[in-house]
């Protein structure tokens, strides 16, 4: 992600800056980044991932999201856009056109990149392991078949669990699980 601007910005000046941007900009504590762009196999497995969990939550009141919606935690004042998302949260279930905005999300994943990895382990990981809501964060390599999984254990702990080629992801908190096979499928990997 490249640094967007050097003064602090309101969430508003936020907005609006990136209602006229090009490409998709993260918020944090005032300072604002752009996103950069995914590679196919990035979107392959993201892709992979939001139509199976899509299809698992299709008859329960939890909804999945993918890349263009909003995660919003307030305690960090930031705003990013995790590849995968997935919130049971019941005021999702009305929805309206304007709707952009999560921040009571179950479940995160995030495909990481050569250029993201760093932040989606280091800051990604601290901010978003103290939402109350999340149960599982998933970090899913996009050049080889390695998944991390962080389960959240009790009220202050969390364990890790690594996946490898031939393995199955498991998602207890959504009761969903799918083999590694299937996520890296058509990816040459």
């Amino acid at each position: 992600m490249l640094k967007r601007s050097v003064e602090p910005l309101t969430p508003e000046e936020y907005f609006r800056l990136e209602a006229d941007s090009p490409v998709r900009l993260e918020y944090v504590a005032g300072q604002v980044y752009a996103m950069t762009g995914a590679s196919i196999r990035h979107n392959l497995i993201a892709g992979s991932l939001y139509a199976a969990l899509r299809r698992h939550l299709r008859a329960s009141p939890c909804r999945v999201f993918m890349e263009g919606v909003k995660l919003h935690l307030a305690r960090d004042n930031a705003y990013y856009y995790p590849d995968v998302m997935v919130s049971c949260d019941p005021r999702l279930e009305k929805l309206s056109a304007d709707d952009k905005i999560v921040d009571q999300p179950c479940v995160l994943i995030e495909v990481l990149s050569e250029s993201t990895a760093g932040i989606d382990r280091r800051e990604k990981m601290l901010a978003y392991r103290r939402l109350a809501s999340l149960k599982e964060y998933v970090l899913v390599e996009q050049d080889v078949r390695h998944v991390e999984v962080f389960r959240r254990v009790g009220d202050v702990g969390w364990e890790q669990v690594i996946l490898e080629a031939g393995d199955t992801l498991v998602l207890p908190s959504l009761e969903f699980s799918l083999s590694l096979d299937e996520i890296y499928e058509g990816t040459g990997i």
